[in-house]
């Protein structure tokens, strides 16, 4: 999944990443992070980190790689690095590559 904070985007790079749902689908888990739906109220978010209450947008991965609404880094997880390359993005040839330059969704 793709995990990125809304607002302060320098604080925390997006990720890539392996997540958990809770048995109702409301929470996500991801590392020691846990996340809660914000059942449509956020604004460019739709969930919301219960410890510092920070909104981010999480989404499943786009294979064009334009996850961000805005410019931004994306750092893969090594436990996903090769699946994410080589069957969402359709390049095995940079399984290696751990982050990129995400243009955003709003960028030309």
């Amino acid at each position: 999944m793709y995990i990125g904070i809304q607002g302060r985007r320098d604080c925390w790079p997006a990720k890539i990443g392996r997540v958990t749902y809770s048995k109702t689908g409301s929470s996500i888990h991801y590392g020691n992070r846990t996340f809660e739906t914000l059942r449509g109220y956020g604004f460019k978010a739709n969930f919301f980190d219960v410890e510092t209450r920070e909104h981010y947008w999480i989404s499943g991965c786009k294979k064009d790689g334009r996850d961000a609404l805005y410019s931004t880094r994306v750092e893969i997880d090594d436990d996903v690095r090769a699946e994410y390359w080589t069957t969402i993005r359709k390049r095995p040839e940079l399984k290696a590559t751990a982050s990129f330059h995400c243009p955003g969704k709003y960028s030309n």
